[in-house]
């Protein structure tokens, strides 16, 4: 499958007082559709930076950044965040549901700002994300209302609503104990093969690292191990 994310000899540098500091030094990757992979390492390792460029959220200081095809340093801020709103899902550690909206309404709300949607198609494509995470009997209750477990699942059909063809998590585990982490971790394998999205996680957490069927290790701003596995059974 063709790659859906590629870096070629990137580096992002930030500016600290006087000093400018190199949060990546000249990554390469290649990220295939498809893939459900894992970014780990230290603390100030460059994980956030680098999915921050994947996620179009910020661009390269030099190299390239291409997401979909397209070049991310070529395009404005309103361009990178038209990118984001049509072809990229995120999942949080902190869930990031509005509180006063039903599950329900929290899934179709990314719906809202896509034109051209009809109120029937919506409300399909949000009933049957929240039927595949589990949650069918709890559509209409508000987060306050849910279990941790239950408000990352929500997120999790939040992200997958637009049919994004790139999903990214960053640390989706943080916040939950073992046994829900695993439960929210096989959700989203079962979605990656069965709706075929792109997964990249961004973790500290050992259980997203075995689930992952590739391993990307950064150290001090570059990949340092790149493992491929055999799929969990």
């Amino acid at each position: 499958m063709s790659a859906i994310v590629e870096l070629n000899q990137v580096v992002k540098e930030y500016e600290s007082g006087a000093q400018k500091v190199q949060a990546l030094r000249g990554v390469d990757l290649e990220i295939a559709g498809g893939e459900f992979s894992s970014i780990a390492g230290p603390s100030g390792s460059g994980k956030t930076t680098l999915l921050n460029l994947v996620g179009c959220l910020d661009a390269p200081t030099s190299g390239t950044v291409l997401v979909t095809g397209e070049d991310i340093g070529a395009k404005s801020k309103t361009q990178r965040s038209e990118l984001r709103r049509h072809k990229i899902g995120f999942i949080f550690q902190s869930f990031n549901l509005v509180p006063v909206l039903s599950a329900f309404e929290n899934v179709e709300l990314p719906l809202s700002l896509l034109p051209g949607l009809s109120r029937e198609a919506r409300t399909e494509r949000v009933e049957h994300l929240l039927e595949m995470v589990g949650l069918a009997d709890m559509m209409q209750r508000r987060p306050d209302e849910l279990s941790g477990g239950q408000q990352q699942r929500v997120a999790i059909a939040r992200a997958l609503v637009k049919q994004p063809e790139l999903i990214l998590a960053d640390e989706p585990t943080a916040n939950l104990d073992s046994k829900t982490g695993e439960t929210v971790l096989e959700i989203m394998k079962k979605i990656n093969e069965e709706e075929k999205a792109t997964f990249i996680f961004s973790t500290h957490d050992k259980m997203v690292m075995d689930y992952a069927r590739r391993l990307l290790v950064l150290h001090d701003g570059r990949i340092v191990e790149d493992e491929r596995r055999e799929a969990r059974p």
